[in-house]
This record gives structure tokens, C-alpha cells and sequence, in this order.
């Protein structure tokens, strides 16, 4: 468990769930029934969850054999003593009852995540009530088909206030990760039972796959990082030669240093760039019933050595684009970014051999064009 009290930048994505009352738990009244009564759904799923601690199943054996005492020995003291031990696990579940109400809990996800890369998640638990704070109240973000092992601990929660805390975690596959809700519980007031209820908050986060540093061969003398200057003129970025200015040429192409005489425009001629496009291609479709594991191994492989170099292209000013078997793909540039090619290998997921049409096969080596 990992808290920070430094709230996330407001561009996180937010996703609240309301503890008092959240609709989907809510009793609902059968059809025909009288006002007030109970489905039996609503017995199916109790509104909480109580768990005896260590120190709990101590305390309930030690009221247990003071209860048997004050039977056989009908000593007042020993019925006395009973009588405040049970009161103390009535006050307990008051006070904890009390804790749990009224508490909206909003996740915040970063825009991004990446496989091997921690990155925080920021829970947030805001008090409605007006005068009874919150005290020792734990939340733990549930994710599908996955252990819920990251939790927040908030100490206390003052009326009418909120407050924020932060857990780290590192993705170890990349895809969709789906957060389907809140696990809220407290220990409140003497840690002898969890009181805890689930509250849904659906919301998805998507892993890219990780990149490694990739160092790609050098261009030829002469040519600059990203692209290939022709000897051409054209409209690129390197200067081809000077010549006089002539009419519906561009004025910012003037070079002043050159244009001393009076009247007389020297123009900077540009020559011609020529960009650079990458494909990959990626075996996505498998023979047979399932893929097995060591087809499962090369292909997650592929997609992360896939993913390095094409984000090493980008960075260098090359267009890409990644084809897979299935007939998926996808481009990128310098001016769209690595985004949308991330996603599209984030989310690429293996397909049967027999959905492959001969049009959309690609070989298996990565190929270069002008």
C-alpha cells in the first residue's frame, strides 16, 4: 500500500462511486409487493460485509467464556462484565456503520501506462456527512480477473471534506485493464471486526507494450536525422542554391545578407525532402484450436520489438506503419505520434489461421521504402 497526499494532474481521467447508496445495490421492491418489504434478491447480497480480525476472535472467545461463567456461577460481577462486552461490539458496529456512510470514492487514471513503467493511480474519498468524520477507511481498487492487491488508507475524513491518496503500480502485460469497482471497509472503532462493502466503478485503462531503446543505422554524409534531402528543388528544409526573387515567389524565403543591392531580392531556393516509410509486419493468426505457449511467447515478442523500433523511427522522423496477418493496421508520423500505433499493439490480439485472406498476408521481415 502506497499513499501520497499530492493530488494528479486534472487531465486524469475520473471515475467516482458513491458508498451511501450506490444504485446497482440498492433493494428494489418487487413488483405488487407492499411498500417497505424486502425482495428476496436484496437477502441474496447483504449491503455489508463483516470479518473478524485476530484481535476480534480473541475478544468473542474471551465474551464466550465469560458468558459461560456468569451461567454456571450466577455471580452479578460476571454478568456485569458480559453485559459491557456485548455492549462494546454493539458500540463497534454503530461507530463503523457510522465511518461507512455517506463517502464518495473517485479514481483518477493516468492518460496513459506502459509495461514495465509504474505509474500512479489517485483515489480520492470525499465526506458528505456534516458533522461525523470518517475514520480508518481502507479502499481497494478491484480490477477484473485480477488480485486486488493496491489499497488507500485514509486515517480520518472531516465533514464535509475530501481526501487523497495515491498507489503505484508496474503493469506486467500489456491490453486492456478493466477497473470494475471499490472494495470500502474500515476497522473503526477498536479493530475487532472489517466492515466492509463493494461499490461498481466501471472504468478501462490500456497498457501499451514496453519499448526498448532501439539504436537505428545512420544516414548516409549529408543527409539530416528524419528524412532525405534530393538534389531537387522543392519546398523541404535544407537550401538547394540562391537566385534572384521573382514574382509569386514566398517573401520569407528572402536572404537578406545577400540582398544589398537596391530593388534587387536574393531568395533562398529549398530542395526537395523525401521522407522515409517503414511497414512491419506481425504474424498475428495461429494454426489450430488455441495457440499454445510458445506462439503466445514469440508473438508478444514481436509486438514489443515491433513497438521499440517503430517508436525509434518516429523519433528519427520516418513514417510507419504495422500490418498484421488478420488484415489490421495502422500509420503513424511525427505529427500524429507513437499514440495511436501503442494502442493499436496494445490491443492486437491473436486470430484463427482460417480468418486470414490471401490479400491481407504479409511477410514476416519488416521492409523499407523510399
Amino acid at each position: 500500500m502506497e499513499s501520497s497526499g499530492a493530488p494528479q494532474p486534472p487531465s486524469l481521467k475520473a471515475t467516482t462511486a458513491a458508498v451511501a447508496a450506490p444504485p446497482s445495490l440498492k433493494p428494489q421492491r418487487a413488483k405488487g409487493a407492499p411498500k417497505g418489504g424486502l425482495t428476496r434478491g436484496f437477502w441474496g447480497r447483504w449491503p455489508r460485509r463483516l470479518k473478524l480480525t485476530r484481535e476480534g476472535k480473541y475478544f468473542i472467545f474471551i465474551t464466550f467464556g465469560v458468558g459461560v461463567a456468569a451461567i454456571n456461577t450466577g455471580n452479578n460481577l460476571l454478568y456485569l462484565l458480559l453485559g459491557m462486552l456485548l455492549s462494546l461490539i454493539i458500540v463497534s458496529g454503530v461507530l463503523s456503520e457510522l465511518s461507512l456512510r455517506h463517502l464518495t470514492v473517485t479514481r483518477r487514471l493516468p492518460p496513459r501506462a506502459q509495461v514495465g513503467r509504474p505509474h500512479l493511480v489517485e483515489i480520492e474519498v470525499y465526506n458528505h456527512k456534516q458533522r461525523i468524520p470518517s475514520y480508518a477507511i481502507e479502499v481497494e481498487d478491484l480490477r477484473a480477473g485480477q488480485p486486488a492487491d493496491k489499497r488507500c488508507f485514509f486515517l480520518k475524513i472531516s465533514p464535509r471534506s475530501a481526501q487523497v491518496a495515491a498507489y503505484r503500480r508496474t503493469p506486467a502485460r500489456r491490453g486492456r485493464d478493466n477497473h470494475v469497482g471499490f472494495r470500502v471497509a474500515t476497522r473503526f472503532p477498536f479493530g475487532l471486526f472489517e466492515k466492509s462493502r463493494e461499490v461498481s466503478a466501471d472504468d478501462e485503462l490500456i497498457i501499451y507494450p514496453a519499448v526498448d531503446p532501439v539504436r537505428l543505422p545512420q544516414t548516409e554524409s549529408g543527409q539530416r536525422t528524419g528524412g532525405e534531402s534530393a538534389l531537387g528543388r522543392g519546398a523541404g528544409d535544407e537550401i538547394h542554391g540562391l537566385r534572384l526573387m521573382r514574382e509569386g515567389d514566398d517573401p520569407r524565403d528572402i536572404y537578406w545578407r545577400k540582398s544589398t543591392l537596391p530593388g534587387q531580392r536574393v531568395l533562398r531556393e529549398r530542395a526537395t525532402d523525401t521522407r522515409r516509410d517503414v511497414s512491419f509486419a506481425i504474424e498475428s493468426s495461429f494454426s489450430g484450436a488455441a495457440p499454445d505457449d510458445d506462439w503466445s511467447l514469440r508473438f508478444e515478442r514481436r509486438i514489443r520489438d515491433v513497438a521499440s523500433r517503430a517508436v525509434a523511427h518516429l523519433k528519427r522522423g520516418d513514417g510507419v506503419a504495422v500490418v498484421a496477418s488478420g488484415g489490421e493496421r495502422v500509420r503513424a508520423n511525427t505529427s500524429v505520434g507513437a499514440d495511436p500505433l501503442l494502442r493499436f499493439l496494445a490491443l492486437l490480439e491473436p486470430s484463427p489461421e482460417s480468418a486470414k485472406s490471401p490479400a491481407t498476408q504479409v511477410p514476416e521481415k519488416s521492409k523499407v521504402s523510399a
